[in-house]
Protein backbone atom coordinates (compact mmCIF):
# COMPACT_ATOMS: atom_id res chain seq x y z
CA UNK A 1 0.00 0.00 0.00
CA UNK A 2 2.89 2.63 0.86
CA UNK A 3 4.77 1.54 -2.84
CA UNK A 4 1.14 2.61 -3.99
CA UNK A 5 1.49 5.66 -2.78
CA UNK A 6 5.01 6.59 -3.28
CA UNK A 7 4.45 5.82 -7.33
CA UNK A 8 1.54 7.89 -6.92
CA UNK A 9 3.30 10.87 -5.62
CA UNK A 10 5.84 10.40 -7.95
CA UNK A 11 3.51 10.27 -11.35
CA UNK A 12 1.53 13.43 -9.90
CA UNK A 13 5.18 14.80 -9.49
CA UNK A 14 6.47 14.36 -13.20
CA UNK A 15 3.20 15.42 -14.25
CA UNK A 16 3.52 18.49 -12.53
CA UNK A 17 7.02 18.78 -13.45
CA UNK A 18 6.15 18.05 -17.37
CA UNK A 19 3.65 20.69 -17.74
CA UNK A 20 5.29 23.83 -15.96
CA UNK A 21 8.05 22.85 -18.53
CA UNK A 22 5.47 23.23 -21.30
CA UNK A 23 3.08 25.50 -20.46
CA UNK A 24 5.38 28.67 -20.68
CA UNK A 25 4.46 30.57 -24.29
CA UNK A 26 0.92 31.58 -23.14
CA UNK A 27 1.23 35.15 -23.04
CA UNK A 28 0.51 36.63 -19.33
CA UNK A 29 0.64 40.61 -18.19
CA UNK A 30 4.14 41.43 -16.95
CA UNK A 31 5.74 39.24 -19.44
CA UNK A 32 8.87 41.01 -21.78
CA UNK A 33 8.97 39.93 -25.12
CA UNK A 34 12.22 40.46 -27.29
CA UNK A 35 12.31 39.73 -31.05
CA UNK A 36 15.43 40.12 -33.77
CA UNK A 37 15.64 38.46 -36.76
CA UNK A 38 15.67 38.85 -40.32
CA UNK A 39 12.99 41.07 -42.20
CA UNK A 40 11.85 39.37 -46.01
CA UNK A 41 10.45 41.83 -48.86
CA UNK A 42 10.99 45.58 -49.15
CA UNK A 43 9.14 48.89 -48.47
CA UNK A 44 6.30 49.68 -50.94
CA UNK A 45 6.85 46.16 -53.11
CA UNK A 46 11.05 45.77 -53.48
CA UNK A 47 12.63 42.82 -52.74
CA UNK A 48 14.52 43.76 -50.32
CA UNK A 49 16.33 42.25 -47.16
CA UNK A 50 17.18 43.80 -43.62
CA UNK A 51 17.04 43.34 -40.32
CA UNK A 52 14.80 44.65 -37.20
CA UNK A 53 14.07 43.87 -33.51
CA UNK A 54 10.52 44.61 -31.47
CA UNK A 55 10.56 44.93 -27.39
CA UNK A 56 7.04 44.45 -25.81
CA UNK A 57 6.25 44.15 -22.06
CA UNK A 58 2.51 42.83 -21.23
CA UNK A 59 0.03 45.53 -19.45
CA UNK A 60 -2.74 43.19 -19.45
CA UNK A 61 -3.30 39.31 -19.89
CA UNK A 62 -3.81 39.90 -23.62
CA UNK A 63 -1.88 43.43 -24.31
CA UNK A 64 1.62 44.11 -24.75
CA UNK A 65 3.52 47.46 -25.76
CA UNK A 66 6.87 48.70 -26.91
CA UNK A 67 8.59 49.26 -29.74
CA UNK A 68 10.46 48.46 -32.90
CA UNK A 69 13.46 49.68 -35.01
CA UNK A 70 14.37 48.61 -38.71
CA UNK A 71 16.40 48.72 -41.22
CA UNK A 72 15.86 47.51 -45.01
CA UNK A 73 17.02 47.89 -47.94
CA UNK A 74 16.59 46.97 -51.36
CA UNK A 75 18.08 47.10 -54.74
CA UNK A 76 16.28 48.26 -58.44
CA UNK A 77 17.78 48.19 -61.93
CA UNK A 78 18.14 47.56 -65.42
CA UNK A 79 19.89 48.17 -67.97
CA UNK A 80 22.48 51.29 -67.43
CA UNK A 81 21.16 51.87 -64.02
CA UNK A 82 21.06 50.65 -60.39
CA UNK A 83 19.22 52.34 -57.78
CA UNK A 84 19.41 52.01 -53.81
CA UNK A 85 16.36 52.14 -51.56
CA UNK A 86 17.28 52.30 -48.07
CA UNK A 87 14.55 52.00 -44.75
CA UNK A 88 14.96 53.00 -41.50
CA UNK A 89 11.91 52.62 -39.30
CA UNK A 90 11.37 53.44 -35.47
CA UNK A 91 8.04 52.84 -34.13
CA UNK A 92 5.74 52.09 -31.03
CA UNK A 93 3.63 49.43 -31.08
CA UNK A 94 1.09 47.44 -29.47
CA UNK A 95 -0.15 43.47 -29.67
CA UNK A 96 -2.98 41.79 -28.67
CA UNK A 97 -2.57 38.48 -27.69
CA UNK A 98 -5.36 36.32 -29.21
CA UNK A 99 -4.32 32.84 -28.76
CA UNK A 100 -5.04 31.79 -25.37
CA UNK A 101 -8.70 32.16 -26.35
CA UNK A 102 -8.83 28.82 -27.98
CA UNK A 103 -5.17 27.45 -28.23
CA UNK A 104 -4.47 23.96 -26.52
CA UNK A 105 -0.72 23.97 -27.84
CA UNK A 106 0.62 25.89 -24.74
CA UNK A 107 4.17 26.31 -26.57
CA UNK A 108 2.44 29.04 -29.09
CA UNK A 109 1.80 32.88 -28.70
CA UNK A 110 -0.40 34.14 -31.62
CA UNK A 111 -0.74 37.98 -31.93
CA UNK A 112 -1.45 41.18 -34.11
CA UNK A 113 -1.40 44.59 -33.89
CA UNK A 114 -0.64 47.72 -35.11
CA UNK A 115 2.51 50.26 -35.51
CA UNK A 116 3.07 54.09 -35.58
CA UNK A 117 6.29 55.83 -36.08
CA UNK A 118 8.40 57.79 -38.20
CA UNK A 119 10.25 56.02 -41.40
CA UNK A 120 13.32 57.59 -42.75
CA UNK A 121 13.68 56.84 -46.73
CA UNK A 122 16.76 57.34 -48.75
CA UNK A 123 18.25 56.89 -52.13
CA UNK A 124 21.10 56.51 -54.04
CA UNK A 125 22.35 55.97 -57.06
CA UNK A 126 26.22 55.20 -58.54
CA UNK A 127 25.20 55.64 -61.74
CA UNK A 128 24.32 59.60 -61.28
CA UNK A 129 21.14 59.49 -62.69
CA UNK A 130 18.71 62.16 -62.10
CA UNK A 131 15.68 61.54 -63.62
CA UNK A 132 12.13 61.00 -62.37
CA UNK A 133 12.63 58.42 -59.17
CA UNK A 134 15.79 59.76 -58.12
CA UNK A 135 13.83 61.32 -55.06
CA UNK A 136 13.05 57.97 -53.10
CA UNK A 137 10.01 57.64 -51.50
CA UNK A 138 10.20 60.22 -48.80
CA UNK A 139 10.48 59.78 -45.15
CA UNK A 140 7.57 60.64 -43.14
CA UNK A 141 4.83 58.93 -40.35
CA UNK A 142 4.79 54.92 -40.56
CA UNK A 143 1.67 53.23 -40.12
CA UNK A 144 1.67 49.78 -39.88
CA UNK A 145 0.06 46.50 -39.15
CA UNK A 146 0.72 42.71 -38.16
CA UNK A 147 -0.12 39.34 -37.29
CA UNK A 148 2.70 37.09 -36.08
CA UNK A 149 3.32 33.69 -33.83
CA UNK A 150 5.83 32.63 -31.61
CA UNK A 151 6.80 29.29 -31.01
CA UNK A 152 8.91 28.33 -27.94
CA UNK A 153 11.36 25.35 -27.94
CA UNK A 154 12.57 26.82 -24.44
CA UNK A 155 10.73 28.32 -21.93
CA UNK A 156 12.32 31.58 -22.63
CA UNK A 157 13.57 31.03 -26.31
CA UNK A 158 11.73 30.32 -29.22
CA UNK A 159 11.26 31.45 -32.70
CA UNK A 160 9.21 33.83 -34.62
CA UNK A 161 7.85 34.90 -37.58
CA UNK A 162 4.94 38.41 -37.87
CA UNK A 163 3.34 39.34 -41.56
CA UNK A 164 2.06 42.50 -42.66
CA UNK A 165 2.39 45.63 -43.52
CA UNK A 166 4.77 46.82 -41.47
CA UNK A 167 9.35 47.34 -42.01
CA UNK A 168 8.53 44.46 -43.93
CA UNK A 169 5.97 42.13 -45.44
CA UNK A 170 7.88 39.62 -43.37
CA UNK A 171 9.70 39.25 -40.66
CA UNK A 172 11.56 35.92 -39.43
CA UNK A 173 13.92 35.39 -36.37
CA UNK A 174 14.28 34.02 -32.43
CA UNK A 175 12.10 35.37 -29.90
CA UNK A 176 12.84 35.63 -25.74
CA UNK A 177 10.71 36.21 -23.04
CA UNK A 178 11.77 37.47 -19.85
Amino acid sequence: MKMKNILSTLLVIAVLGITSQTAFAQFEKGDKLLNAGINLGGTYGGGGIGVGASFEGGVHDFISVGGQADFTTWNYGFVGYKWRYNFFTIAARGSYHYGKHFLTINTLDLYAGPALGYRVSSFSDPDGYSGFYNDGYGSGVFVGVFAGARYYFKPNMGAFAEVGYNAAPVKLGIAFKF
